[in-house]
C-alpha cells in the first residue's frame, strides 16, 4: 500500500544542493524533498509521498485527511487489527 501523507512545513533548508524541509505529520517530524513544490512556504501544508513533497494543500484539506485516517484506524481497531491487518491485543497494541 502506498500513501501520500499531509504534513505542515516547519523549516526549509538546503541539503546537497536540494531544497529540503522538516515536515510535521501531526506530531511526528521528518524531512522531505521540496524540489517539486518550489513555491511552498513555512507554515503551509504539503502532501508527501516517498520522501517527496508532491503538492501544497490548505489546512482544511490536511485536517480532512487526518480525520479520514483516524476513521480508518479506529475501524481497524474495532475489528481487532491494525491498519496492516496485524492482530491487536486487549489494550489495542500489536501482539
Amino acid at each position: 500500500m502506498c500513501l501520500a501523507v499531509p504534513g505542515k512545513l516547519i523549516e526549509i533548508y538546503e541539503e546537497a544542493g536540494m531544497k529540503m524541509g522538516k515536515i510535521d505529520y501531526n506530531g511526528t517530524v521528518n524531512k522531505a524533498c521540496l524540489e517539486y513544490v518550489p513555491e511552498i512556504e513555512t507554515g503551509q501544508y504539503t502532501v508527501v509521498h516517498a520522501g517527496f513533497a508532491i503538492s501544497v494543500i490548505n489546512e482544511e484539506e490536511a485536517a480532512r485527511s487526518y480525520d479520514a485516517w483516524r476513521e480508518y484506524t479506529d475501524a481497524a481497531a474495532r475489528d481487532g487489527v491494525d491498519v496492516f491487518g496485524e492482530p491487536l491485543d486487549k489494550e489495542g497494541k500489536i501482539e
